[in-house]
């Protein structure tokens, strides 16, 4: 059988070496280290969230005496965040589709077709990113009631269907694609819509994977514009749930951190089952850009 050579930084070859070896468990003693800052947050909430609050304010102890799932439940009947759960999922499902249809097809006009004036457009795109978001808030929310869009979802949506970044990005992937692809489609009769849904758009799930992810995770945690447009106890998404939650006198201090375990549950359980392709589509974003 054919041994398999390894390429990269490191190669097979070069473990023969003493300082290579070295340099390689340096490495990975950091990379262990980093591994261990970054989810130590997650874990002491976590296991937090087992205690009861006379040990939560009393124990310096990691551990919990007990790994009683009842204060849990009772958390969990207490908060009532299921309808929550169905709001912020009907957000995150507009917004991811937002995300990559409007700016999809943004990306596709300034990377493919190239219009006369496309060059302006391009710079007043990338501009837009040095204007922090929260100045935006107030015109926004105006227009919003002007247009009687409140107590909705759908400017939430259309919130992330008009991201510069997103637009770059696809502005970046589109360059790369081959144009013979897009000139055999329009050869064939194709539109220009159809080019962009049939031919483009199927070409470009690395990126429009990396885009879900972001609009994924910039949903579930947006908190202020919820808390503007949506009224009422049936439309509060699980940050505002969380944070009128915490606004009532009858919460203590370990009840808000098992409240917060639930609001953490659902991008845990994303990210563990799409961290191979975010990981495969980063990289390949990354070669290709």
């Amino acid at each position: 059988m054919k041994k398999v050579q390894f390429t990269g930084v490191i190669r097979e070859y070069d473990m023969h070496s003493a300082s290579v070896k070295v340099g390689y468990g340096v490495i990975h003693v950091l990379c262990l280290l980093v591994t261990v800052v970054a989810i130590f947050p997650l874990i002491w909430v976590i296991l937090a969230g087992f205690k009861d609050l006379k040990e939560f304010m009393s124990s310096t102890s990691l551990l919990p005496r007990s790994f009683d799932p009842a204060p849990f439940i009772t958390t969990w009947d207490q908060l009532g965040i299921a309808r929550n759960y169905l709001n912020s999922l009907i957000s995150v499902l507009g917004s991811v589709v937002c995300a990559i249809v409007f700016n999809g097809l943004l990306g596709y006009g300034l990377g493919i077709l190239k219009p006369k004036g496309y060059g302006v457009v391009k710079k007043l795109v990338m501009l837009s990113l040095l204007l922090p978001t929260t100045i935006s808030i107030v015109p926004l929310f105006m227009n919003i009631q002007k247009l009687n869009l409140g107590n909705s979802f759908v400017p939430l949506w259309l919130s992330f269907g008009a991201n510069a970044m997103y637009v770059i990005l696809f502005v970046q992937f589109f360059e790369s694609l081959p144009r013979s692809i897009i000139e055999a489609g329009h050869i064939d009769g194709a539109s220009q819509l159809q080019t962009f849904f049939r031919i483009v758009l199927p070409l470009s799930k690395p990126i429009c994977a990396v885009i879900a992810i972001f609009a994924v995770n910039a949903a579930w945690s947006d908190f202020l514009l919820p808390y503007l447009v949506l009224r009422g106890a049936q439309m509060q998404t699980v940050m505002v749930r969380l944070f009128v939650f915490s606004t009532e006198q009858t919460v203590n201090a370990d009840a808000m951190m098992r409240s917060v375990v639930f609001s953490m549950i659902p991008p845990i359980i994303l990210f563990f089952i799409f961290q191979k392709q975010l990981t495969e589509n980063a990289v390949s974003v990354g070669i290709k850009g």
